[in-house]
């Protein structure tokens, strides 16, 4: 029956023929399953997830997991909780079990009913009292106890049932000291404050107690583990008596173990608020000085100790302590921090092992905090990594580039600094062609690129490519390139992006690189723009358009149907429109000289009544002008929807753009066609201190200029004016010489998302449409499946999923009726949250009017911050309204008796004429 229904359900999908080989499949599984060796079961059982992901839809995974729940029988119980948390079957089902005399059974139950508990408020209130009547029961073994007691972590539904199950587990803490029990009962006492948020200030000081009386090693183990949990979880909570406490602790212990475990916990919560409470000055103390306190003792101590882990934890707390701590006279703690960074560096880069690398990251992203934090400490940094740099290991090396470029991105002034012994040390590394060699050669390129800020000397690029001919390979070239790209050295792309083209083997890839090329080529014809120029800005627009229509024409050819490449060409189509605009904009600028107002001009503004209609023509092509830049910037908008995978990054990026056209149109609008109005309080300077990366921070520069030279002129001359068309121009000028970054998203997707969706009823054929009769509603069912790539959630998530459902009349047939207004049209919207990635909802359509209609059903994501995006995809079909046999046949009823009247109304008349 289960195969049957399968069947029939792939059928109204419109799956066709797969249909057998669903059905077979699932067959072929259940015979393993019920094999008598136990090889083809586990063979069987290892299939099913790629039968779920070739057939993602409900009664086939139903019909799968019942032919499962008679292998695993009681155990699938649990594993349903998800899905049925609320079943009062189930839940009566698992207190039946738990008093049962079968052990399996109990231990089934018992897994049940957490995972019961964690879904379900009613059920846990009622299990509540059952699993402390057996933990407290003297017939209940131990063991038993011991797997009963994790269960009263998820009774953290409201407060009383946290404080009942607080005080249970408080008095097995006080009853049964036994390790085992201990360790169980604390670290359940640990996951129930951290949930339900009660009493977290009182766990912290329990485990403090544990840690410092407690002489069992695995018990003070336990206590370290759950107070780094609430660490991370609740650092607000910590007072500064937790954490001196904690520093007492690390101090008088002798094991370096416990010691380790320690320092991580004060590590973390020196990254968070719980340092400013730690050093807040409170009245009447004045022994609240960093330099005076325990926990700089400890760090201190510890940042020279002769364990690694402990010397980078040590090293941690002190550097955050020091960007932290806002105090003037922190010149010795500055030290401290730098010198053992120093020390920490030089140990660790000359090792290789996986130990020291984990050490060498904690150590380089100190550094990177340091060098923002406190400024003038950033030569010191950046002077010790490019010492260091040149004995290093190759994968030290790699860590340190990495340390280098995001210090340069940060602080760009260092860049000029940096850049010659980076280029002495391009020169003599490379030797091989191992995979560590080829990272490095990637990595020290990327930091040359920051480092250059603008465009790279020809001795840079010369360097660059003989060191790229020697040992690199392709793919090498590739990613340095596509760095190139990324920072705006786009001179230096186009070259090696050309070298690449006879290098690979597939049509799409040519293409793609070719494209690569033409973009390049065409951002480098920017380069030449200068202000005050214009009739050569229009030069190089037309230049650098003519390379963007020959790279689009590539990007649409690499373009396949597994990868469409739909964000890179709209992005493209974006940037040419741009240039478009830009250049009819000038050209429009400069009618103000070639085509000026004729001498009619105020006689017709008089008449007109607007007095800019007296500059000519000028005043409609400056309004179309700021039409099409408020449709660029809506084009930007549509596309940072659609893009939901893109990193923050590319985002930016796509902002970034947005903002350019709204910055021109806003220009427009303030120095010309309505300066009275024109307010320059929303467009603000924004600062560019908190700019990520060079581009944007050279972009935000350029917004500030740009609105302080419009704000300056504004009411300032009378419009149109050779002074305002000149600011439009310059503003242009500015604007693309700031080389366009293509950001990761444009080459590579981390992160991959998509809906599917299944319509129900659905044709067999999509051209088909689905027949209803005008007097019923169609019940139209959506149910969809979330898929995700390699890295699901890397940078955001969906939280729900929004379903459109419109329908439109195609065709009409019949006579036409007064109908309601409210019949006429189907216009829904439904939000649905994905439960392990599925969705289901149903739509009820109305179609009174007879005729071939068409339903479109689109779905967008909402994501954790509440953010929309429309990610598609859209699906269509088709309904044909027929009119019902009642109503046919009153109609036909109708017309057969107004037939007679008729006829012997036209003999009437006969006999008249």
């Amino acid at each position: 029956m289960a195969s049957n229904s399968t069947k029939s359900f792939l059928a109204d999908a419109g799956y066709g023929e797969q249909e057998l080989d669903a059905n077979s499949a699932l067959m072929e599984l259940d015979k393993g399953l019920r094999s008598g060796k136990l090889g083809e079961q586990c063979e069987a059982v290892v299939r099913f997830p790629r039968l779920f992901q070739k057939y993602p839809f409900p009664i086939l995974i139903n019909s799968a997991f019942l032919k499962l729940a008679d292998v695993f029988r009681v155990g699938m119980l649990g594993s349903l909780a998800s899905i049925i948390p609320e079943r009062k079957n189930a839940h009566h089902s698992i207190r039946q079990s738990l008093d049962s005399h079968d052990n399996v059974e109990v231990e089934a139950a018992v897994f049940a009913a957490a995972n019961f508990s964690a879904q379900s408020k009613d059920f846990a209130v009622g299990i509540c009292n059952k699993i402390s009547e057996m933990i407290q029961g003297l017939a209940t073994p131990v063991d038993l106890k011991l797997k009963l007691i994790p269960i009263l972590q998820h009774m953290h539904h409201d407060a009383i049932l946290a404080s009942s199950a607080r005080q249970l587990l408080q008095q097995l803490v006080t009853s049964y000291p036994s390790t085992k029990m201990v360790i169980v009962s604390l670290h359940t006492f640990t996951l129930l404050a951290a949930s339900s948020l009660v009493d977290t200030p009182k766990q912290i000081q329990l485990l403090l107690q544990y840690l410092k009386n407690d002489p069992r090693k695995a018990v003070k183990r336990l206590a370290i583990q759950d107070l780094k949990l609430l660490a991370n979880k609740t650092p607000h909570t910590w007072s500064k008596e937790n954490i001196q406490a904690l520093c007492e602790c690390a101090l008088q212990t002798p094991y370096d173990s416990l010691k380790l475990g320690m320092l991580s916990v004060l590590s973390t919560l020196s990254g968070t608020i719980a340092i400013k409470h730690y050093f807040s000055i409170v009245p009447g103390n004045v022994s609240s000085s960093p330099r005076s306190s325990d926990l700089v003792k400890l760090a201190q101590e510890c940042c020279y100790h002769n364990n690694r882990g402990i010397a980078a934890h040590g090293v941690r707390v002190l550097t955050n302590i020091t960007v932290s701590c806002q105090e003037k006279d922190l010149l010795a703690l500055e030290q401290d921090a730098v010198f053992g960074l120093e020390s920490l560096l030089v140990l660790c880069s000359q090792d290789d092992s996986p130990g020291a690398q984990a050490t060498l990251k904690i150590a380089l992203n100190c550094m990177v905090k340091l060098a923002k934090g406190r400024p003038h400490l950033s030569q010191t940094v950046v002077e010790t990594l490019l010492t260091q740099l040149h004995s290093a290991q190759d994968a030290a090396r790699i860590l340190m580039c990495h340390c280098l470029a995001a210090i340069a991105m940060q602080l760009p002034v260092l860049g000029d600094g940096m850049l010659g012994d980076l280029m002495e040390l391009y020169k003599v590394i490379g030797r091989s062609a191992t995979d560590k060699q080829q990272e490095l050669l990637v990595s020290l390129a990327t930091v040359i690129f920051v480092a250059s800020q603008k465009a790279l000397s020809v001795e840079v690029k010369a360097v660059i490519k003989q060191q790229l001919e020697s040992v690199s390979n392709g793919w090498t070239v590739y990613r340095i390139a596509r760095q190139a790209s990324r920072m705006g050295n786009h001179d230096m792309a186009k070259e090696l992006y050309q070298s690449l083209l006879t290098q690979v083997a597939s049509e799409h890839f040519y293409f793609w690189l070719n494209s690569l090329k033409e973009f390049s080529h065409a951002e480098q014809c920017l380069t030449g723009l200068q202000e005050e120029n214009y009739s050569s800005a229009l030069s190089c627009i037309a230049e650098s358009l003519k390379f963007y229509h020959k790279g689009i024409a590539s990007l649409t050819a690499a373009s396949t149907p597994l990868n469409p490449l739909s964000f890179q060409c709209e992005f493209v189509k974006l940037r040419i429109d741009l240039l478009q605009a830009f250049s009819q904009l000038i050209c429009t600028c400069n009618s103000l000289k070639t085509s000026p107002p004729p001498a009619i001009a105020t006689t017709i503004a008089m008449t007109l009544g607007n007095d800019l209609q007296r500059c000519g023509r000028i005043s409609n092509q400056m309004k179309q002008s700021m039409e099409e830049f408020r449709s660029l910037a809506s084009r930007y908008g549509d596309l940072y929807q659609a893009s939901f995978d893109a990193d923050s990054a590319t985002l930016r990026n796509v902002e970034l753009q947005q903002q350019s056209c709204l910055l021109i149109s806003h220009a427009i609008e303030a120095l010309i066609l309505d300066p009275e109005s024109a307010s320059f309080q929303e467009y603000g300077s924004t600062g560019t201190a908190h700019a990520d990366s060079e581009y944007e921070r050279r972009m935000m520069s350029v917004y500030n200029h740009v609105l302080e030279e419009v704000e300056s002129l504004n009411r300032k001359y009378t419009p149109v004016s050779y002074m305002h068309t000149a600011c439009l121009c310059n503003a242009i000028i500015a604007l693309l010489k700031v080389p366009l970054s293509f950001q990761r998203y444009f080459f590579q997707k981390l992160q991959s998302t998509s809906i599917k969706l299944a319509l129900s009823p659905s044709p067999r054929n999509p051209a088909e449409p689905i027949a209803v009769q005008n007097n019923q509603q169609l019940a139209l069912k959506v149910e969809g499946v979330v898929q995700h790539g390699s890295k699901p959630g890397l940078f955001r998530k969906i939280q729900s999923v929004c379903l459109n459902v419109s329908s439109t009349l195609q065709s009409k047939s019949g006579q036409d009726y007064k109908i309601p207004i409210d019949n006429m049209t189907n216009e829904m919207e439904q939000r649905v949250e994905p439960h392990n990635d599925y969705f289901s909802t149903q739509f009820l359509l109305n179609f009174a009017i007879l005729g071939t209609h068409n339903i479109t059903v689109e779905s967008s994501v909402k994501d954790a911050n509440g953010i929309v995006w429309k990610t598609g995809p859209r699906t269509t079909i088709f309904v044909k309204s027929l009119e019902d046999p009642y109503s046919q046949q009153i109609r036909l009823q109708q017309q057969q008796a107004q037939q007679p009247l008729q006829q012997q109304q036209q003999r009437n008349a006969y006999t008249r004429f």
